[in-house]
């Protein structure tokens, strides 16, 4: 699968190698340079936090608009993916009125949803089905035990009250490992290294959940770095392998 056709070709590697530096420069170098105030406990500012997941969004639609025909859908379906993960990003940083976690977790998992939606894309390529359905089950049920476990340990069983978001945590957790799980099968029926990039960014998607999930109901701290910081430095990468990784792929088998 090409990422462009003809003379665009340059111009998308530019554009994304572009956005790229600078969703690095602004969560990195925003962590190198920041300063914790009163406002904003962790170092790096709110602003570069929402412009590094803008340079995101507008990265993976550069990469569905260029598509040829048969990856346009599959990176179709990432780019709202990434978009809904914006809108998250918003929720959770207090842009859109005050601090909205069940909305951010709404937008989180119609995000993942629409990523699960991309990946089930390459498993419908009649080249890659006739590899078996069992690629994806198998990598998707593991997922599934894992999540249950880790919601059990860090959310359930901890809290002496338990409320409606502890209960949520739990299909949220479900569906954040299920685009890890559908990530592996798709790696594993594509047989392509960097069909592995997803596969990374939804794993530190899901610990950087796991992360803040410990955060909230736990009161998760570490001594030298702020616990945002430790969610960001995981979560902003992993969406970047999930984009850049998603424009790396061939449907070619």
């Amino acid at each position: 699968m090409n990422n462009a056709e003809g003379p665009r070709e340059p111009y998308l590697f530019a554009l994304t190698l572009g956005l790229l530096v600078i969703w690095a420069g602004l969560l990195f170098g925003g962590y190198v340079l920041g300063k914790r105030t009163e406002t904003n406990h962790q170092r790096i500012p709110r602003a570069a936090r929402m412009l590094s997941s803008l340079a995101l969004v507008l990265a993976a639609w550069a990469f569905a608009f260029f598509s040829d025909e048969e990856g346009m859908g599959f990176r179709g379906f990432v780019a709202f993916g990434m978009t809904f993960g914006f809108l998250g990003d918003l929720f959770m940083a207090g842009v859109i009125g005050k601090r909205n976690v069940i909305g951010g977790m709404l937008a989180f998992g119609t995000g993942h949803m629409l990523y699960i939606a991309g990946f089930s894309v390459l498993a419908t390529i009649p080249a890659l089905a006739e590899r078996g359905a069992a690629l994806v089950f198998w990598p998707v049920l593991l997922a599934w035990m894992i999540a249950l476990a880790c919601w059990y340990g860090v959310v359930l069983r901890p809290a002496s009250q338990r409320t409606t978001l502890h209960w949520l945590a739990l299909p949220y957790s479900i569906l954040l490992a299920t685009t890890l799980g559908v990530a592996v099968g798709a790696a594993l029926m594509l047989g392509q290294g960097q069909a592995w990039l997803p596969v990374i960014g939804a794993a530190l998607f899901l610990l950087s959940d796991l992360i803040l999930a410990a955060e909230m109901f736990n009161g998760l701290t570490f001594k030298r770095v702020a616990i945002g910081d430790v969610v960001w430095l995981t979560y902003g990468p992993a969406q970047m392998l999930i984009v850049y990784g998603a424009a790396v792929i061939g449907t070619s088998v």
